[in-house]
């Protein structure tokens, strides 16, 4: 078994903007969630900030997601299995 794992590489491009509201979790920060285009972003709290994007992620399970009991447990059984983009924290606006 491969103990060696890569972290996920930061994409090159800026994350598109979908409004994130803080949520109360030790492992998740904020989440939103873009209608138009179904991508999930989630903040961690731990880290450098990066929001990750997670696409085909309906409206209904994003609900479930804040609403769950357990978002971190929510998190690990339905959202962390998807595929993902990592994008670095946005730039403060100077």
């Amino acid at each position: 078994m491969d103990n060696n794992i890569t972290p996920q590489a930061t994409e090159a491009e800026e994350a598109a903007r979908i409004p994130m509201a803080p949520v109360t979790s030790n492992q998740v920060a904020a989440v939103g969630h873009c209608p138009v285009t179904n991508t999930l972003a989630v903040k961690f709290v731990h880290g450098k900030g990066a929001i990750y994007h997670y696409p085909n992620v309906t409206e209904e399970t994003h609900a479930k997601f804040v609403a769950a009991e357990s978002i971190g447990k929510f998190f690990g059984q339905h959202i962390k299995p998807l595929p993902f983009k990592k994008f670095a924290a946005p730039k403060a606006h100077q």
